[in-house]
C-alpha cells in the first residue's frame, strides 16, 4: 500500500516539485498540496494522509501551530518539519508540539523521500546540522534527577544514536546488530520512558537529561 503523503508550503513551485517528487516514488503517493493549514482538519479526512511534509513558517497560521492542532485530533499521522533556518527555538517547539521529524528545505530529495520511509518505521529523521543542535541543547540542560528510568547500558547506547538524527539501519549498523533487535529495543524504551514516538523520546532526553 502506497505512503500517503500531503505537502504544506506557502511556495507555490516547492509545493509542486514536492508533489512532483512524492509521486514518482513508486511506493507513494502525495494526496494533497496546501499553501497554508488553515483548513488543517478537512484536509486530513479528505486526503487521510499517513506523513505530512509541514514548511514552519507559513502566513496565517505557522507549521508549529498547525502541528498542535493536528496533534489534538490526529496523534498518529506522521509530521516532518520543512524551514529555510535552522532556527534553534523553532526546532525545539516543533519538537514539543509533536512534529516527528525536521529537514532543512536544501535537504536533498534523496533523503527526503528516506525520511518519509524512515518517519513511517518509527523513526525520527533529521538533517544532520538540526541533530548537532538537538544534542547541544541536551548538553545545556541541567540533570534533572526526580526520574529514574531505567535504562540498560545498550538501551542507553540505542537512544543516544536516536538524539544524534540516526536511523534505525545506521543504529543496527553502529551498534553490530539487526534492524530487529533495535525495532525491539526501541519499543522497550519508549515503554521505559513513557512516550510513543522518536520524537517524544528525544525531548523527554533533553528536558531529563537522561543519557
Amino acid at each position: 500500500m502506497a505512503i500517503k503523503v500531503i505537502v504544506y508550503d506557502d511556495n507555490k513551485d516547492r509545493r509542486e516539485s514536492l508533489k512532483i517528487l512524492i509521486n514518482i516514488q513508486p511506493e507513494m503517493a502525495c494526496t494533497g498540496i496546501f499553501k497554508d493549514c488553515l483548513n488543517v482538519w478537512n484536509d486530513i479526512v479528505n486526503n487521510q494522509p499517513d506523513v505530512i511534509l509541514m514548511d514552519i513558517d507559513m502566513p496565517d497560521m505557522s507549521g508549529i501551530e498547525g502541528v498542535k492542532m493536528i496533534r489534538k485530533q490526529y496523534p498518529d499521522v506522521k509530521i516532518i518539519m520543512q524551514t529555510v533556518f535552522d532556527d534553534t527555538d523553532k526546532i525545539f517547539a516543533a519538537i514539543e508540539a509533536g512534529a516527528d521529524g525536521y529537514f532543512l528545505k536544501t535537504t536533498a530529495t534523496a533523503k527526503i523521500v528516506e525520511g518519509i520511509k524512515e518517519v513511517m518505521e518509527g523513526g525520527a529523521p533529521m538533517t544532520a546540522t538540526v541533530a548537532k543542535k538537538v544534542l547541544s541543547k541536551f548538553k545545556e540542560q541541567p540533570k534533572n534527577v526526580t526520574e529514574v528510568f531505567e535504562l540498560n547500558e545498550q538501551e542507553r547506547a540505542i537512544l543516544n544514536h536516536l538524539v544524534n538524527g540516526l536511523s534505525y539501519k545506521m543504529i543496527a549498523d553502529a551498534l553490530n546488530i539487526s534492524y530487529s533487535a533495535v525495532n525491539m529495543y526501541i519499543k522497550r524504551i519508549y515503554k521505559k520512558l513513557q512516550v510513543h514516538s522518536a520524537t517524544e523520546a528525544i525531548s523527554k532526553v533533553i528536558r531529563n537529561k537522561i543519557i
